[in-house]
C-alpha cells in the first residue's frame, strides 16, 4: 500500500513537470552586435504546451567586474526602453521592470540604484468589501556590492534608508490606515534590512530555494490569474551567480501566445534558477540588446513607455556620485 501511494505521488509529480518539455535554447550569434563574454543571449521558438512560443533569455555572469548591473527611473516621467538606451550611454541590456500607474507615472514597486531607494512599494490596497486595507509585502530582485543576488518580499518606508526584507514568505497583514508603518504589519516573522546596491521590484515570486513557489495571492499580484496567458518578463539567478533574464512574447496569435505564471516558473527552474520573480508583463514586456528589440512588444504602438528599467552596461560608463 505504501509503495502504491509513493508511486501515485511520483506519477503526479511527473505529470506536473512534464507539462513543459525541455525548451531548446539557441545562441543568437552576432545578431545583436558585440557583447562581452560574460553576457550570453539565447532564443527559443519551441512550442509551449502545444502553443506557438517565442522567448529570449540573457545569462550574465555577475562576477564580471567589467560590467555594471543597475537601474534607471524616469523621475516622474515614462520613457520607452529605447529612449533609456539613448539617454544612458548605450548599455548592453535594457529591460522593463516595475508595475506602475498610468495616471501618475509612479513606480508601484521598489527600485534601488547605487544603494539608494528611488522608488517604493505601494503601501496599502483598499479592501473591496470593507473599510480595511491590505498591506502587501511585494517581491524584488537585488544585487549586493559583492555581486550576490537575492529575492525577498519587502515592506518599504520612505523614512528608512533600507527596505524591511522577509526571506521565507510574504507577510499577510491588514489594518485601517492607508499609510502603514512597519509596526502595522503586526508580525513576529524574522526580517532584516535589505542592504543591496541594485534592485528592481515586481511580483509575484515564482521560484524559491530551487522550487516553484508562486505567491500571487499573498502579494495580491494576479491573485486568481496564475493560468492567464500574457507576454512575460522575469528575472532570477543561479547557484553559480549567473543572472537570468527571461522575456516571453505574447498576444501575437499564431506566432507567440505568451505564458502563464506556472509555465514561466517551470521555465526558470529549467534554466537553473535558485530564486526568481515575475516583473511587469503584457504590453510592458521588452528586452533590448544593444538597443535592438528581441521580442516584439504586444502594444500596437510598439514599446510602451515605463518609469523604470533594469540595465546591464559597461563598467566604464558608471556614473560617479
Amino acid at each position: 500500500m505504501h509503495k502504491m501511494k509513493y508511486f501515485f505521488f511520483a506519477f503526479l509529480t511527473f505529470l506536473s513537470f512534464a507539462t513543459i518539455a525541455q525548451l531548446n535554447w539557441k545562441p543568437v550569434g552576432n545578431q545583436f552586435g558585440y557583447l562581452p563574454k560574460s553576457i550570453k543571449v539565447f532564443f527559443s521558438t519551441d512550442s509551449l504546451n502545444g502553443r506557438p512560443f517565442k522567448a529570449f533569455i540573457v545569462i550574465a555572469d555577475m562576477k564580471d567586474m567589467g560590467v555594471d548591473f543597475t537601474t534607471e527611473i524616469g523621475e516622474g516621467k515614462r520613457y520607452t526602453p529605447l529612449q533609456y538606451y539613448g539617454m544612458k550611454d548605450s548599455p548592453y541590456i535594457v529591460m522593463n521592470g516595475t508595475f506602475f500607474s498610468f495616471q501618475t507615472n509612479q513606480n508601484l514597486n521598489v527600485v534601488i540604484r547605487n544603494g539608494k531607494m528611488v522608488a517604493y512599494n505601494v503601501p496599502a490596497l483598499k479592501s473591496r468589501n470593507s473599510d480595511s486595507f491590505y498591506y502587501p509585502t511585494r517581491s524584488a530582485f537585488g544585487i549586493t556590492r559583492k555581486r550576490k543576488a537575492d529575492v525577498a518580499w519587502l515592506f518599504t518606508d520612505t523614512l528608512q534608508r533600507w527596505p524591511y526584507a522577509f526571506q521565507y514568505k510574504p507577510i499577510i497583514a491588514k489594518g485601517i490606515t492607508s499609510d502603514p508603518e512597519f509596526d502595522d504589519l503586526n508580525t513576529l516573522d524574522p526580517w532584516r534590512w535589505w542592504k543591496v546596491e541594485t534592485a528592481i521590484g515586481g511580483g509575484p515570486v515564482l521560484v524559491k530555494d530551487k522550487k516553484m513557489f508562486i505567491t500571487n495571492k499573498e502579494e495580491q499580484m494576479f491573485a486568481n490569474g496564475e493560468n492567464d496567458l500574457h507576454p512575460r518578463t522575469a528575472i532570477g539567478y543561479t547557484k553559480k551567480r549567473k543572472l537570468v533574464i527571461l522575456v516571453i512574447q505574447g498576444r501575437n496569435p499564431g506566432i507567440a501566445e505568451g505564458a502563464n505564471l506556472i509555465e514561466e516558473a517551470k521555465i526558470l527552474l529549467q534554466l537553473g534558477c535558485v530564486e526568481a520573480l515575475n516583473l511587469d508583463g503584457g504590453g510592458s514586456s521588452c528586452l533590448l540588446v544593444n538597443g535592438k528589440e528581441t521580442i516584439k512588444p504586444s502594444d500596437k504602438e510598439g514599446q510602451r513607455p515605463v518609469p523604470g528599467v533594469f540595465v546591464i552596461r559597461s563598467k566604464r560608463t558608471v556614473e560617479v556620485n
